[in-house]
């Protein structure tokens, strides 16, 4: 029996928030606060169109993932995000612009501290 099979009658699509989605996404974690880590959804098309909401509303994307048919939990999909992939590649950019503005120093490094004369 879904978690929500008890709470709402019959429930066809659960959905669990993951923590990946709560740190990258404010509005997910407002939802959170307001109605928990799980929401039951009429099918998975309803549960995309909640997810692209959210993507909307916050600064970082989240979608939803499927659960791994070997998952034992009572949920059929996940709420996810890559927060950590992001901010790597925030950070990529942030080096290719330097580079590109002729900046030589690079972070992290003595060289601006050096005297060369």
């Amino acid at each position: 029996m879904k978690y929500e099979e008890a709470v709402l009658g019959a429930v066809s699509y659960v959905v669990e928030v993951k923590p990946s989605a709560r740190k990258a996404n404010g509005a997910v974690g407002r939802a959170v606060v307001d109605a928990g880590v799980r929401r039951a959804f009429g099918d998975r098309d309803d549960a995309e169109a909640w997810a692209a909401s959210l993507s909307d509303a916050g600064a970082r994307p989240v979608w939803i993932h499927a659960a791994h048919p070997a998952d034992r939990s009572d949920v059929d999909a996940y709420l996810v995000s890559r927060q950590r992939q992001l901010l790597d590649l925030d950070g990529a950019y942030d080096k290719r612009r330097r580079r590109l503005r002729g900046d030589t120093d690079e972070p992290g490094t003595l060289s601006p501290y050096i005297d060369d004369s």
